[in-house]
């Protein structure tokens, strides 16, 4: 990032308002008052800041509560960092005091843009589309939390009232199938009343190839229980509604699928992305939104140290020695990697390469962090070429 300007402004982003604390390229403060988060009141300080010569704005939360800061800069035509918080943390020990009021953060972002300008991440504000795409992805993060914290209430309601129809509903959950049987059916009671005619309609509608063999293994399952748990009459009026709830929650996961597809489609990058084996609209979106175009990154280990996928040397003379997995990093960015690869193990040339892993003694997990972090190197030379990917030559391989 370049260092040749005239004022360093650190801003502690708020919800009602921010603190700003502006220094000279010597250390002096020009400025360090409460900032309404207004737009015109922005722009007022912005300008005044100005006569001192080029400024750097720099925030700890380049989205949310901080976007129309950053988006004012932007239009103000001033060049805009970003702090991320851990690095924050571990500055603010190297000041003196303990206190955290929003002055002194607002100060130590604005002193460690001015001393430490290596800190600090490049904002990308100049893709509108990257800005739409994270209201939907978070969004779809939000739906996904949802139907999963539905669907384990659900498994958790049949473990109690009924221990074997849960073994066999459970693990196909989000299934039509299954949600459309819970939905009219209810659970152990109104699958008994219903008789198997009206449940393997519903099934071999919505899976022609397993519904029958689903509906022999629901009703040995209610075979297999002779009692009735305490609760399971209210359960039938339970899970209907969940079911419902579920329903809903997956087709809005659908919904926003498809309008993420058609965003990323108009992306100069999303071919690129997509073109890797492993990787989906989803985890491009991601990837997308958390590397940008990959040129903040000097090199792959760069981008696999920040994604946390890189092994961390620990060494101490003789007695503390070797590699063990990194405990930080971008968990959203790590999760993408992590997925992606296994994902990725129907591709011969990933598969291979997992495969050789495990034959190393390592186990899955470590395995596919292995694979990760190689697919890593392979994707940032993608970002930085733009070219999509290649299978490897035989002889390569």
């Amino acid at each position: 990032m370049n260092t040749d300007y005239a004022v360093f402004c650190g801003i502690d982003v708020g919800k009602s308002e921010h603190h700003a604390v502006a220094l000279t390229a010597d250390g002096a403060r020009v400025y360090d008052k409460a900032l309404p988060n207004d737009d015109r009141r922005l722009r007022a300080v912005f300008d005044r800041l100005t006569g001192h010569g080029p400024m750097l704005i720099v925030v700890d939360q380049p989205n949310t509560i901080g976007a129309l800061p950053v988006t004012v800069a932007r239009a103000c035509g001033h060049d805009v960092g970003y702090l991320p918080g851990l690095s924050m943390r571990r500055v603010a020990d190297l000041y003196p005091g303990q206190a955290k009021t929003d002055a002194r953060d607002a100060f130590i972002i604005a002193d460690t843009a001015r001393t430490m300008p290596h800190t600090l991440r490049h904002v990308d504000t100049g893709d509108e589309t990257l800005a739409e795409l994270g209201v939907l992805v978070g969004f779809d993060d939000d739906l996904a939390g949802e139907a999963t914290r539905i669907s384990n209430r659900i498994r958790g309601l049949l473990t109690s009232i009924h221990p074997a129809l849960e073994r066999v509903l459970g693990p196909r959950v989000t299934h039509p199938a299954v949600l459309e049987m819970l939905s009219r059916h209810g659970g152990p009671q109104g699958l008994r009343k219903a008789g198997r005619r009206k449940p393997t309609t519903i099934a071999t509608k919505h899976a022609p190839r397993m519904g029958a063999r689903l509906v022999d293994d629901i009703f040995t399952a209610l075979d297999t229980q002779t009692v009735t748990v305490p609760g399971t009459t209210a359960a039938d009026t339970v899970l209907p509604k969940l079911a419902d709830t579920l329903k809903e929650t997956l087709l809005q996961r659908k919904s926003i699928a498809d309008q993420i597809e058609e965003m990323l489609d108009a992306h100069p990058l999303s071919e690129v992305l997509t073109s890797m084996p492993g990787i989906g609209v989803r985890t491009a979106a991601r990837i997308l939104l958390e590397v940008g175009d990959g040129s903040a990154f000097a090199t792959a280990g760069h981008l696999a140290a920040y994604a946390g996928i890189a092994p961390v040397t620990h060494r101490s003379g003789t007695s503390i020695r070797g590699e063990h997995p990194a405990r930080f990093g971008n968990r959203k960015l790590k999760r993408a990697f992590f997925l992606s690869a296994f994902a990725a193990l129907h591709d011969p040339t990933s598969r291979a390469y997992y495969d050789r892993k495990r034959a190393e003694g390592k186990k899955h997990n470590a395995a596919l962090i292995c694979l990760a972090r190689r697919r890593c190197d392979v994707l940032h030379a993608m970002l930085r070429n733009r070219e999509p990917y290649r299978q490897p030559s035989p002889a390569a391989a």
